[in-house]
C-alpha cells in the first residue's frame, strides 16, 4: 500500500512546516488542452495518516451529509483484514478540508464509517455530520463527483493529494485483472503511466479526469523494490495466472461501482442492482 503515516508527521505538515515534498505541484499535463478543467486541492481532505476528498454521488442531493473517500487501509482502527467489509460502524475521525491553494479551512467530522473493505477493492467511505450544502455554505467548497462509467486507457488524470498537498499528473496506463498485495487481492485496478510517483500518505487520493473533474479512482499502492506480491510490493495475475512485476509503478483503485451501491439520502445499499461492492459475510 501507499503505507499511512504517523500522525505526528501530519501534525507537523498541517501545520505549516517546510517539508520539501508537500510543495504544490501544477497539473501542467492537464491544463494544456482546452477541455481540460483545472484541478486543483478544492474538496481534498488530509487524514491523521492518509489523504481523502469530500465526494457526492451522481443522484445525492445537497442536503444529503456528506461522504469522504479514502482507502480502507488508512481506517483507524487499522487495516481490514481480506474478506472482511465494514459497514455502519460509529466513528468520530475528524478531517482537514482544503482550499484551491491547499490550505486547511476547516476541520470535518465523521459520524460513521458507512462502508469500508480491502476486499476487490480498498475504499474506505465515512459519512459525515455536515450536509453538502452546509460544507459550500460555509466554507465555499463544493465536494467533487464521482464518475459513474468505466474510466478509459490513455485518460489524463491527476491524482490529488491532501496530506502532501500535491498533484501528480499523468495517465491511465491500463487496467489489471487482478492485483495481489500480501493477503489482499483488488479487481480491475487501474495502472499509472511512471509519471505518478506516487509515495507513502498519498493513500486515498481521489484520481480525477482531467477533462471532467470527476474522480475516477483513488490511489491506494505501487511496487517499491520490485518485490513479488508482498506487502509494498503488488504483483499483476493476468487472466490465466501470469505473474508480472512492475518496479516503482503505482496504481489506483476505481470508484465507479460505488455510485451503484447509493440509494437516495445517500444509503449504503448493497442489494440494489448492479452493486457489486463485497458484502459483510454472514455468522
Amino acid at each position: 500500500m501507499r503505507r499511512p503515516l504517523i500522525g505526528a508527521l501530519s501534525a507537523l505538515l498541517l501545520g505549516g512546516a517546510g517539508l520539501a515534498t508537500a510543495g504544490v505541484a501544477p497539473a501542467a499535463a492537464a491544463s494544456d488542452t482546452p477541455k481540460a478543467k483545472a484541478v486543483d486541492f478544492a474538496g481534498t481532505v488530509a487524514l491523521s495518516n492518509c489523504s481523502g476528498s469530500v465526494v457526492r454521488m451522481p443522484n445525492s442531493a445537497d442536503s444529503d451529509l456528506a461522504f469522504v473517500l479514502s482507502n480502507g487501509h488508512c481506517l483507524e482502527s487499522g487495516m481490514p483484514s481480506a474478506g472482511q467489509v465494514i459497514v455502519d460502524r460509529a466513528s468520530t475521525r475528524s478531517f482537514t478540508l482544503l482550499n484551491s491553494s491547499g490550505s486547511g479551512v476547516a476541520t470535518l467530522r465523521a459520524t460513521k464509517i458507512a462502508y469500508a473493505t480491502m476486499t476487490d477493492t480498498d475504499v474506505s467511505l465515512y459519512q459525515l455530520s455536515s450536509t453538502y450544502a452546509q460544507i459550500q455554505q460555509r466554507y465555499g467548497i463544493k465536494a467533487l463527483q464521482l464518475a459513474d462509467t468505466h474510466p478509459v486507457q490513455g485518460t489524463a488524470i491527476n491524482v490529488v493529494s491532501g496530506y502532501w498537498k500535491k498533484i501528480y499528473s499523468c495517465n491511465i496506463d491500463g487496467f489489471v485483472y487482478r492485483l495481489k498485495e500480501d493477503e489482499w487481492t483488488w479487481k480491475d485496478s487501474v495502472r499509472y503511466t511512471s509519471a505518478c510517483n506516487t509515495i507513502g500518505g498519498t493513500s486515498g487520493s481521489p484520481v480525477v479526469d482531467s477533462a471532467t473533474g470527476k474522480v475516477v479512482a483513488i490511489n491506494n499502492t505501487g511496487n517499491e523494490d520490485g518485490g513479488r506480491c508482498t506487502l509494498n510490493n503488488p504483483c499483476e495475475v493476468d487472466a490465466n495466472g501470469t505473474v508480472t512485476v512492475r518496479q516503482g509503478i503505482n496504481y489506483a483503485q476505481q470508484t465507479y461501482g460505488i455510485t451503484k451501491c447509493v440509494a437516495a439520502g445517500n444509503k449504503i445499499n448493497l442489494s440494489l442492482a448492479g452493486c457489486e461492492l463485497p458484502k459483510p459475510r454472514t455468522p
